[in-house]
């Protein structure tokens, strides 16, 4: 099938309306002079474009196109990963969110200098990089691959467009275009998906008639009790081990929490983890209603399926090529619903990759950048992790089927940096030495299990067409996209043991394995290398989940439960740590004023009564509003 000229204008009016977005942004307002308009929106965003931000950052094209293959393959129990949202963003909305948004970061990775050290923030930092840098090449040239193969499009020519045009509204409107246009790329989602399923549902002969054929063909999925880790799906690993992966995008991924501190208020921002839980749902139900419809579509009309399907991604393309065919304008929505997806990703990776070596490689080395220049640096690394993209696409032309791979690193990686995270906010007692310790062992164990499955299950020859294929694009977000190559063949099951056995975890638990590994090996070495007194702890660093959990108990007793960490007192609209001096503790002299506006502001002269107010309760300054004290004795 070809294209027409109408679903071309649909197509390339997205690409037109995303840029001038950008444009607009670029030349209103406060045109993005500053690095807290252009990194965090001028923090004036409200909840209902952020959370459609959120949903669009990690719904993927390659998600787009997975979900339905899966459910066509395996049957709907792929649909229980809804059950994990809700303890998935409930924890982020007040556990997180708060933390973060309180201590006014702008990256994410700043909250491991002030909990931990300087060290464990640059390795956090540059994880992270590695991560997204060998992701976003991926996800601009997966799905244009596979559109190419189908519709005979520009393969280069959908790169070109996608990563130029992502490129410049990002680099031009900053975090705000991206956010809009987010929101502009969400609407066209649904409307490519709802049409698909309306007129597929239609051709089938009624909603009724896909679900009674899906019944008959058992794809309508019971629960599954079996609590066997290695069992691909069941209700424990989608339940339980998708909280960890929701907990690994939603709670410290860069690109979310940028999301959530550009909110006006704290309120905002946890509103918008709560108006994305919905928004989740529909995205899910909406996959998993297009791979049914598929499915009644094929078993009604088995001369309509395609036979030269290579790859699963392939064959939702080919399902709505077919039924859109007589619709002019139609299929040019569902590429533009597909494009939508890869945009939203590919620009939060941009803005999130320029915020973090901006405030983490750059800024602590060339304090004396003036605001001027900080800014225009920033929008020259968010041209140029935009360039690298295309470069990544190009590499990843040349993979072949190390493609896969590449793929995984992503999920590899979220598990460990999750577990980090926990280390600083769940145990007071853990210091820099077990947190590095702790990422370097789950970094390992994540490679190791992740590239062991991936070359166990890799075919010895070239596998024959879809129905033999190991590779299942099973994408519910973007850590399940890149868990693709280490799902279970949907042939028998062989008799495994040993290492193969230990290969064969189901990819729903890497993310709770890795993140458990990372805080296991940190709380061991922490107590071996001496654990960190609790009053040299910024308590705005740490939530303590006993004194909460045991409320009931008296407060002589969840006074221990804090490990002598000071507790928070609110002056006004701010929080500042009460710290218990007594004859054991150290001078709290080193104290670095983070102003209501994100940014370090070093030392500034203040009254006497104020450094004595400094020393025994932390300090507020009249003449910047909120304002926030980091005694930064752990570092």
């Amino acid at each position: 099938m070809r294209f027409t000229t109408v679903d071309y204008i649909i197509f390339v009016l997205l690409l037109v309306l995303s840029s001038a977005i950008g444009l607009y942004y670029a030349l209103s307002g406060g045109k993005q002079r500053t690095m807290q308009e252009f990194l965090l929106a001028n923090r004036s965003m409200s909840f209902l474009p952020i959370s459609l931000s959120l949903l669009a950052t990690f719904q993927s094209a390659v998600a787009i196109l997975g979900v339905p293959s899966e459910i066509y393959r395996f049957g709907t129990e792929y649909w229980f990963l809804g059950c994990s949202y809700i303890i998935g963003l409930l924890i982020p909305a007040h556990i997180f969110i708060p933390v973060f948004y309180r201590l006014r970061l702008t990256s994410t990775y700043e909250y491991l200098e002030l909990r931990f050290s300087k060290a464990v923030r640059i390795c956090g930092t540059v994880t992270f990089i590695f991560q997204m840098v060998i992701y976003m090449g991926v996800v601009l040239y997966a799905p244009a691959l596979a559109f190419n193969a189908v519709t005979g499009f520009s393969l280069w020519g959908a790169v070109l467009s996608m990563g130029l045009v992502c490129t410049l509204y990002t680099t031009l409107g900053g975090l705000k275009a991206v956010i809009w246009t987010d929101v502009i790329q969400t609407l066209v989602m649904f409307a490519g998906q709802l049409a698909v399923i309306i007129v597929g549902t239609i051709k089938v002969g009624g909603f009724d008639q896909v679900w009674n054929i899906a019944t008959e063909n058992n794809k309508i999925a019971g629960v599954n009790w079996n609590p066997d880790p290695f069992e691909r799906h069941s209700f424990w690993s989608l339940a339980i081990g998708g909280i960890f992966m929701m907990l690994s995008l939603y709670g410290v991924n860069q690109a979310q929490v940028q999301r959530y501190l550009s909110s006006r208020t704290e309120k905002e921002a946890i509103l918008s983890c709560y108006a994305v839980f919905p928004c989740q749902q529909l995205v899910l139900a909406l996959g998993c209603l297009t791979g049914l419809v598929m499915f009644a579509y094929y078993k009604i009309n088995p001369s309509a399926y395609p036979q030269d399907i290579s790859v699963p991604d392939q064959m939702v393309l080919y399902f709505v090529m077919d039924i859109l065919k007589d619709l002019p304008g139609l299929p040019g929505l569902f590429v533009a619903c597909l494009f939508s997806g890869a945009l939203s990703t590919i620009s939060s990776a941009f803005n999130s990759l320029a915020t973090v070596t901006m405030q983490d490689l750059i800024k602590p080395h060339f304090p004396s950048l003036t605001e001027s220049q900080a800014t225009w640096l920033s929008k020259g690394l968010a041209l140029g992790y935009g360039l690298l993209c295309l470069g990544m696409a190009y590499i990843s032309s040349l993979m072949g089927s190390v493609l896969q791979a590449a793929l995984s690193i992503f999920g590899m990686v979220g598990g460990p940096l999750l577990g980090l995270f926990c280390l600083g906010f769940f145990f007071p007692f853990t210091n820099s030495i077990g947190a590095m310790s702790g990422l370097a062992a789950g970094l390992v164990m994540a490679f190791w299990i992740g590239i062991g499955s991936f070359v166990t299950r890799m075919p010895s020859v070239p596998p024959p067409p879809l129905l033999n294929a190991t590779s299942v694009p099973d994408f519910g977000n973007l850590t399940t996209t890149v868990m693709s190559t280490l799902l279970t063949s949907p042939t028998a099951k062989k008799s495994v043991s040993g290492l193969q056995k230990f290969y064969s975890l189901s990819y729903m638990w890497y993310s709770a394995h890795n993140s458990t590994t990372v805080v296991i090996v940190g709380l061991i070495v922490s107590l071996l290398t001496g654990p960190t007194k609790g009053r040299d702890i910024d308590p705005r660093t740490v939530y303590l989940v006993l004194p909460k959990l045991l409320f009931f108990l008296p407060e002589r007793y969840r006074e221990k439960l804090r490990y002598g960490v000071p507790h928070i007192v609110e002056v006004g609209d701010c929080l500042s740590p009460r710290l218990l001096q007594d004859e054991h503790s150290p001078p709290h002299d080193l104290v670095t004023e983070k102003s209501c506006n994100g940014f370090l502001n070093g030392n500034a002269k203040y009254s006497e009564k104020e450094e004595m107010e400094e020393k025994l309760s932390g300090f507020t300054r009249s003449d910047t509003g909120h304002s926030y004290v980091v005694q930064e004795t752990s570092l």
